[in-house]
């Protein structure tokens, strides 16, 4: 290969395209952001700061990303962009130096049950073709390994319109992957009958216990009792076997019931599509409790919960199969891939062997690729996601992280730390949101938002160094070096909450008492076993409120009032005030402004191009008909109690004509958890991931367990409002209850009466208690990997 050579070794003048070197946002006015104007170096690592509801996100996310992609998407041809989704034009002046933005967010893997981490990652396609050529026996393409493709055969005659028309008999073969019985689920589901009716009754004297079923329902009871099919008068257990066929399995027939036609269809159908088809999460308690009771799902007996069918299961590859293979942890898988020596599919086995190691490298050697990527708590996902970019021959590209150390031990925001380092130093511009200071320690360049939260924040507060961010004196800077020291006493344990023989994932039969009445952390490498010790384990029927990080369901119709239950309240004192029905202070019911039924905003669909938004003409964006807005209530009209926030509301319904107690207990809790800036009104879809689930810990906090479990609820949480947190925490355990948090904060373990230490690694090297007892004593031992970052942190 020849080479040519530079014989001009003068330096040349810069090059005008060299000149383009910074991001340029002037007149950022996204969500709370107050016309901010910024200048972001490219090729750097700048880290976004600042409290929960700054406008970091609102900043990074929905202005600098969002119109990048948007401008992407604008070189498309108008045919693909009617596929895509249509993005607005971010409320911004000018936008300036953009480079294709790649979004490494939060939002959790789709929960479908049929995906999983290799199935996201493409790590099982890459598996799926090493099979098909290494596998013996042989038994076809890379789709017969595939548990989402089922088998398929079809003969028949087909007409080829050729010169003379002429039938030709053909067959058809598919050879799937998938598992028959479960149908690439791993699972069955099989309905408890008893539940659903007492055999030894009639229908006529009432034999159905399924919720709302009642005797004189014209679309369920009466249709079965007058259907034709059964005896109404006859014991369900002396059935004959062709009723009891109609009954349970019946298609659905058409009946004609008092001269109305109706649809037929046996009870296990309609059950499953009038229950189980819904999500159980959106159901009324009542119906969730009955559906947990009527329905149990087991691992698929046929295929053993693997979802592959019997051929794929017996094609191995050095004893091996898929399913073998899928099951390993990843760090055991990528050694098998490394032992394979097969010159004909080696580019497989290096790229295979690459993605295996990425998982590895990231710090989720831990996982198996067939588990299911609706589990995957928001820190695993993003990192998951950020496997598809580590090996990337792309460079100039601008990433953007969305507080990637959540979810990660001290001992492994080292290992983040430099993949965001070598994303940089590959030439790409890497953007993150960031609270924790190991992270805003290794910056390029710092932008700190604030002052405060919502409508107190949204400015630049600061620019520059991360030196020059300590001695800045923002609210960032003061508390960069914070350190919470130990407790010299912790309280006494009032009880213990038993947790024996605990084998969940990779525990190894776990005992250990957790103490009652004081704040117990338990904490540990990521993925050693934290969170199937506390949601896996935990006794049935024990007097327990679990607040976990899934995420807050609801539309741009939800905000903090709905979602608390504080809008009843606030309904009913306006509806006893004013002699109306409360109904007509509900912009989703009879007070809704009938030009935009109640949205505040009407939509402007302009096919493949961004819809508009523009406020509704009729109601100027208060949502309520105007005859509504008449009534008041200590001097305010229903629109303007929603534009308050939870500070202002809280002092207005604690005295006065607007004295409501119910409102005000809601309103205490909202402002206990830090979320006194939001507004009543605000769409939970503007919520940053902090505030949602602090406001998910705030409607819990109502409930009447004695023993709360939070899943690290410093996630999104500023440097100062950990503080608050702690205090929270406190008054809880002071309160009389018990308080147990999965966390990695070193301020929460420092502050801690009690701390459990699992590992000491991770995955099946995880999975056993390492240690028990105070902060101060785990300080003293050193003798795990928590041990030593937490006297560290505390300087002992």
């Amino acid at each position: 290969m020849s080479k040519a050579t530079r014989t001009d070794t003068r330096s040349p003048a810069p090059h005008v395209a060299d000149s383009h070197d910074l991001i340029r946002v002037h007149g950022a006015r996204e969500n709370n952001l107050k016309d901010v104007s910024i200048e972001i170096p490219k090729r750097r690592l700048t880290v976004f700061t600042g409290v929960s509801g700054s406008g970091k996100s609102s900043l990074v996310f929905n202005t600098i990303a969002a119109e990048s992609q948007r401008m992407i998407n604008e070189t498309y041809s108008a045919f693909v962009q009617g596929f895509m989704p249509t993005l607005a034009r971010p409320e911004v002046d000018v936008l300036d130096g953009l480079t294709t933005v790649i979004t490494v967010d939060q939002q959790r893997l789709g929960a479908d049950p049929r995906s999983t981490v290799g199935t996201v990652t493409d790590a099982n396609a890459m598996l799926r073709i090493l099979f098909s050529r290494l596998g013996a026996p042989h038994i076809g393409p890379p789709s017969a390994y595939a548990f989402n493709v089922p088998s398929v055969r079809a003969s028949g005659a087909i007409t080829v319109e050729r010169g003379g028309k002429k039938a030709v008999k053909a067959t058809f073969t598919r050879t799937g992957g998938m598992c028959p019985r479960c149908e690439g689920r791993g699972a069955v589901s099989d309905i408890d009958l008893t539940q659903l009716y007492d055999d030894s009754k009639s229908i006529a004297e009432g034999a159905f216990t399924i919720p709302g079923w009642k005797s004189d329902s014209f679309w369920t009871v009466r249709l079965y009792a007058e259907s034709g099919f059964l005896d109404p008068n006859k014991p369900i257990r002396d059935f004959t076997k062709k009723e009891m066929q109609d009954f349970l399995h019946r298609e659905p027939t058409k009946v004609k019931v008092e001269g109305v036609n109706l649809t037929y269809e046996g009870l296990i159908p309609k059950i499953q599509k009038s229950f189980l088809s819904k999500d159980k999460e959106a159901m009324q308690p009542h119906i969730r409790a009955f559906v947990e009771r009527a329905v149990t799902f087991t691992t698929c007996p046929e295929c053993d919960g693997t979802r592959l069918s019997e051929g794929a299961r017996a094609s191995k590859i050095k004893g091996i199969s898929i399913a073998d293979a899928c099951v390993m942890q990843i760090s055991d898988l990528a050694e098998w891939v490394r032992g394979l020596d097969e010159p004909s599919v080696a580019p497989l086995l290096t790229t295979l062997g690459r993605t295996l190691d990425s998982f590895v490298e990231i710090g989720l050697g831990y996982l198996s690729l067939d588990r299911p990527s609706g589990t995957l708590s928001g820190g695993e996902a993003q990192r998951v996601k950020m496997i598809r970019h580590l090996g990337s021959s792309l460079t100039d590209v601008t990433y953007v992280f969305d507080e990637p150390t959540i979810g990660l031990h001290p001992h492994d925001i080292q290992r983040m730390n430099d993949l965001l380092l070598r994303l940089r130093d590959k030439g790409n511009t890497v953007l993150v949101v960031e609270h924790k200071p190991e992270t805003i320690a290794i910056a390029d360049h710092v932008v700190d938002l604030g002052p405060g939260a919502g409508t107190a924040g949204g400015t630049v507060c600061f620019e520059g160094t991360v030196e020059a961010l300590r001695a800045g004196g923002t609210i960032t800077g003061r508390h960069l070096d914070d350190r919470a020291a130990l407790k010299e006493t912790v309280r006494k344990p009032t009880g213990t909450l038993e947790i024996r023989g605990a084998t969940a994932n990779n525990l190894r039969d776990v005992d250990v008492d957790i103490p009652l009445g004081v704040l117990a952390v338990v904490t540990g490498v990521a993925g050693s076993g934290k969170s199937s010790l506390l949601h896996g384990s935990i006794p049935a029927g024990e007097d327990v409120v679990s607040v976990d990080q899934s995420a807050i369901r609801g539309s741009r119709r939800s905000n903090p009032a709905t979602y608390t239950g504080l809008l009843d309240p606030i309904r009913k004192a306006f509806a006893k005030a004013n002699g109306v029905k409360p109904a007509l202070f509900s912009a989703n019911s009879e007070g809704a402004c009938p030009n935009c039924n109640g949205a505040g905003v009407t939509y402007i669909d302009l096919a493949m191009m961004a819809g508009v938004a523009t406020p509704c003409e009729e109601c100027e964006g208060k949502r309520f008909q105007a005859s509504v807005l008449e009534y008041h209530l200590g001097g305010r009209d229903i629109s303007e109690v929603l534009a308050m926030s939870v500070t202002e509301a809280e002092a207005f319904f604690g005295t006065g004509e607007a004295r409501t107690p119910t409102a005000h207990k809601i309103l205490e809790r909202l402002a206990d958890v830090g979320l006194g800036y939001l507004t009543l009104g605000q769409p939970l879809t503007s919520l940053s991931g902090g505030e949602r689930q602090r406001l998910k810990l705030a409607t819990h906090m109502a409930e009447k367990g004695g023993v709360y479990i939070l899943d690290e609820p410093t996630t999104g949480l500023h440097l100062a409002d950990v503080e608050q947190l702690l205090g929270l925490l406190d008054r809880l355990v002071d309160s009389g209850k018990s308080v147990i948090v999965i966390e990695h904060h070193q301020a929460v373990m420092a502050h801690a009466d009690w701390i459990i230490d699992l590992g000491p690694g991770a995955g099946h090297d995880g999975g056993r208690i390492v240690f028990e007892g105070t902060p101060a004593d785990l300080v003293a031992a050193r003798s795990t990997l928590t041990g030593e970052h937490l006297a560290a942190y505390v300087g002992a």
